[in-house]
């Protein structure tokens, strides 16, 4: 075939499919497997030594070193792990909190000292944190019953050596109440934010006794949703009862109250206490305290008197409710608790007691709770 000049070279399709344009045979392509060799048992195949080299191989030595890393690391794990429950996930990095329980049974006292936290989670953009811790009792947590430390700036190791004491705390509670310690980073600007817990059951608490404990915080785990939500604590009151068989009456005496719930903006109650005797026909047995201004934990220390036959006190039950005085509007309903042979637990016992032991007073310990017995209005 003849070209002529100037004119591009043809090629035909026969002669185009002929041409072999395969660069050669096809590499099969690497396996993960490739990059992770599998060795027999024992170490792996020592590097060849250098010459003037003395001593076990290079490589053993590297293989001993990174073991040893590993052991340490994993004892770390096994520590921490054995100091939170066995149901949690490892979580050192969010720190330690060493803290202190006493149960103080005669004064129905629980006295809580933290002392301090290490190697908190850094929460704030300088890699530091403002850390506090607040307590709460479970079940039935609320504001009423949270305690909390000051604020420290700026550490990540603070140590604050602080006690708080929930008082009025009773046998019943010892046994079926935890205790919540959180761990959590305070900002002006917008919401605290939470670096981490741990759970004390206190029946692991015996009485009059100082149990130390270092525990890794662990994430914040779940609050159980079937909680009765009508038990909500809303603080604690003492109660006296004594049945004077020289007057045949009942003498209820309102003592003091410990840790209300906050219904004003300034962060507090002006509380007063009102008793009921019921069923009331007549609808005279009402009585009412003195209003303490500006407290949460008020003393009243006031007797009120029932004239009524010892034998219908088992027919009765003794209403006691907790009001936040206010000035133009409603009285604010803080918390209530009932008395009597239709009660339960604490306040069955207390009731029996002091018809078991005339002439002889008792005092006790009784929660309030959001519930208002009777349906009470004020």
């Amino acid at each position: 075939m003849t070209q002529r000049k100037g004119e591009k070279p043809t090629i035909s399709i026969q002669e185009h499919m002929a041409i072999d344009v395969c660069p050669g045979p096809i590499q099969p392509i690497k396996q993960i497997s490739d990059y992770f060799p599998r060795y027999p048992r024992g170490l792996p195949p020592a590097a060849p030594q250098q010459a003037g080299h003395v001593g076990p191989p290079r490589s053993a030595l590297a293989t001993s070193a990174a073991a040893a890393s590993s052991s340490s690391a994993f004892l770390s794990v096994l520590i921490c792990r054995n100091s939170v429950s066995s149901h949690s996930v490892f979580t050192a990095t969010l720190g330690t909190l060493e803290f202190s329980l006493q149960y103080d049974q005669e004064n129905n006292a629980l006295h809580c000292t933290i002392n301090k936290a290490k190697g908190l989670k850094p929460m704030d953009h300088n890699g530091l944190s403002d850390p506090y811790v607040k307590l709460h009792l479970l079940p039935g947590a609320s504001k009423a019953n949270k305690l909390r430390t000051k604020t420290l700036r700026n550490t990540l190791n603070p140590i604050w050596n602080e006690t708080l004491t929930y008082y009025g705390i009773t046998d019943e509670d010892m046994v079926r109440k935890t205790l919540r310690i959180s761990v959590c980073d305070e900002d002006k600007f917008r919401h605290n934010e939470f670096i981490g817990e741990t759970r004390i059951p206190l029946k692991k608490l015996k009485p009059n006794q100082v149990k130390n404990f270092n525990n890794c915080l662990e994430k914040q785990l779940p609050v159980n949703k079937t909680e009765d939500k009508s038990l909500e604590e809303r603080g604690r009151i003492m109660i006296s009862l004594k049945y004077n068989t020289q007057k045949s009456c009942l003498v209820v005496g309102i003592i003091r109250c410990a840790h209300l719930a906050a219904m004003d903006a300034n962060g507090f109650s002006d509380p007063y206490v009102k008793t009921y005797l019921k069923p009331d026909e007549n609808k005279k047995s009402k009585h009412k305290t003195t209003v303490k201004k500006k407290t949460l934990n008020p003393e009243f220390n006031e007797e009120f008197c029932y004239d009524i036959k010892y034998a219908d006190l088992t027919k009765k039950t003794l209403e006691i409710t907790v009001w936040d005085y206010d000035i133009g509007k409603s009285n604010d309903f803080i918390g209530g608790v009932s008395l009597g042979i239709n009660a339960n637990g604490e306040r069955l016992k207390h009731w029996f007691d002091c018809l078991k032991n005339k002439d002889k007073k008792i005092e006790r310990w009784h929660t309030l709770t959001n519930e208002l017995p009777g349906s009470l209005n004020d």
